[in-house]
């Protein structure tokens, strides 16, 4: 072989390891966006269960002052995640800014209390639990009545367990196709040189001997395509981050690295495991079947 046939071969080796490390990057990005989606589905969950308000008016006789002071002994509550005093002035302009400012001139005196905006733990978001909590606070002498949507609860928790069983086989298919693609991409790259396999074969060279390179190489392609994925992932999520600010509340930094650890596996096992599966193919052909 000449000097420029060889660098020639070089090249389309070069070309073809880029190649395949560039398609296992793309699938293993999809991996990564899965995955995150996964590690984060009760995170996801919870944040908008914790969102969901439930309005607790007070009665008109009830003062601006009392009705802070029952707020504070409301933040004592395990089932309290957060509260949001609405004073009565303060109630009157939201109710002006929605229908208009001569909405009072029918009343003499204003109708709107002092309320408090109240949302809960995520585990209190249930029917049950909600009928126990709106029991509780209209025990107080200071509470006329407390309001939330039973159609949105009931939609939310529904939902919800929709989208964990779509994403959870949404899941499951994306890595069976992944697995599918990166191994194909390793067996193309493996069996353009099965030549070289059978030359070692001629050799001498054992199984074990013949592994070696091809399995050390597949370790560093799937580490390599592992860093290109994360690389495009974190810094989609960054790009985003202007967007979507509150997404950065749901996806912790624990979450991330679990991620990145689920990714950078997927990428090296799988390689390894296709790699080996075609070496050893490879290594039982004969000569005539090296041409199929």
């Amino acid at each position: 072989m000449t000097s420029g046939e060889g660098k020639l071969m070089h090249r389309r080796l070069l070309n073809a390891y880029l190649s395949t490390v560039i398609s296992i990057s793309l699938v293993l990005l999809l991996v990564g966006v899965a995955s995150l989606l996964l590690v984060n589905a009760r995170s996801v969950s919870d944040y908008f269960k914790e969102n969901m308000q439930v309005s607790v008016l007070m009665k008109s006789t009830v003062s601006d002052e009392d009705a802070m002071e029952f707020q504070r002994s409301l933040k004592q509550k395990p089932w309290i995640h957060g509260t949001r005093f609405v004073s009565r002035e303060q109630g009157r302009e939201e109710m002006a800014a929605m229908l208009g400012d001569d909405f009072l001139d029918v009343f003499e005196t204003s109708p709107i209390p002092a309320s408090i905006d109240v949302t809960l733990q995520a585990e209190y978001v249930s029917a049950d639990s909600l009928s126990k909590v709106k029991e509780d606070i209209l025990a107080s002498p200071l509470v006329d009545e407390v309001e939330y949507q039973q159609s949105l609860l009931d939609a939310l928790n529904e939902n919800l367990g929709r989208i964990s069983l779509f994403l959870g086989v949404f899941i499951l298919l994306l890595l069976f196709i992944s697995f599918v693609l990166i191994n194909n991409t390793v067996r193309l790259s493996v069996f353009a040189r099965r030549f070289t396999i059978h030359t070692m074969r001629l050799v001498g060279a054992t199984r074990r001997f013949i592994r070696a390179p091809f399995m050390l190489q597949a370790v560093f392609q799937g580490l390599f395509a592992a860093i290109i994925a994360l690389i495009f992932l974190v810094g989609s999520l960054f790009l985003i981050k202007g967007e979507f600010a509150q997404l950065f509340e749901i996806f912790r930094l624990e979450s991330l690295l679990m991620v990145m650890g689920i990714v950078v596996a997927c990428g090296i096992l799988i390689c390894v495991a296709s790699t080996a599966l075609v070496v050893n193919k490879l290594v039982a052909l004969d000569k005539n079947e090296l041409y199929y």
